[in-house]
């Protein structure tokens, strides 16, 4: 292949190509998908190495957030504003790391799954999946991501209503030290599902600055 020409490399140098943040999004809201399913079959099953896998999910996903944010600070220039790129990467991340606090916490304090908690990951899961859906078709179709984004934004509804529910049922004998710990892990799955919202409103911000 020959060498580009003088002209060409001091183009790039000048005027370096943007990067493909649309795929760099999508790719990361997959990683954080696949951790919402792994979440679900963990409160299906109570399996260990699900659990594991999980943890190696964090891994990956941190990996990939910081070379999202590299990127971005690198970047001569985006096609969508940065803030808005940056708040989606470290939001997606979030989700993965409240997944991963769950189940960590879910083993240090002797908690099982009970149906609250795997409704909740299923929810979790599906607004997930949307936040897939949209931001994969954020470039093609922005209409289409703003309907994604009121699916994941209903979903994160879905999982406050079932969270508060767990909680009416929850404090009910005189088992406290059970009813705090159970609590404690509801609250991370709330807290999951409201970065999920986060993540649907700060898409929703981009297809509406793209119109």
């Amino acid at each position: 292949m020959p060498e580009p020409s003088l002209f060409h490399r001091l183009f790039d140098r000048m005027f370096p190509r943007t990067p493909d943040f649309f795929a760099l999004l999508s790719e990361q809201c997959i990683q954080v998908g696949h951790t919402a399913s792994l979440l679900v079959s963990f409160m299906e099953t109570d399996d260990p190495e699900i659990g594991q896998q999980i943890r190696r999910d964090e891994h990956e996903a941190d990996t990939i957030k910081v070379r999202n944010i590299h990127i971005l600070n690198e970047a001569f220039s985006t096609p969508i504003d940065r803030e808005d790129i940056y708040r989606s990467v470290t939001d997606l991340d979030e989700v993965v790391n409240y997944c991963k606090s769950t189940v960590n916490e879910m083993s240090a304090l002797g908690v099982t799954p009970d149906p609250f908690l795997l409704e909740m990951a299923c929810h979790l899961r599906d607004g997930v999946a949307a936040l897939v859906n949209g931001y994969s078709r954020l470039a093609t179709s922005p209409a289409a991501a703003a309907d994604d984004a009121d699916i994941a934004r209903k979903a994160e509804r879905k999982v406050e209503k079932t969270y508060r529910r767990a909680l009416a049922q929850l404090f009910q004998g005189e088992d406290y030290i059970s009813m705090f710990k159970r609590r404690e892990i509801y609250r991370h799955m709330s807290n999951a599902a409201d970065r999920m919202a986060h993540c649907a409103n700060t898409l929703h911000d981009i297809v509406v600055k793209m119109a």
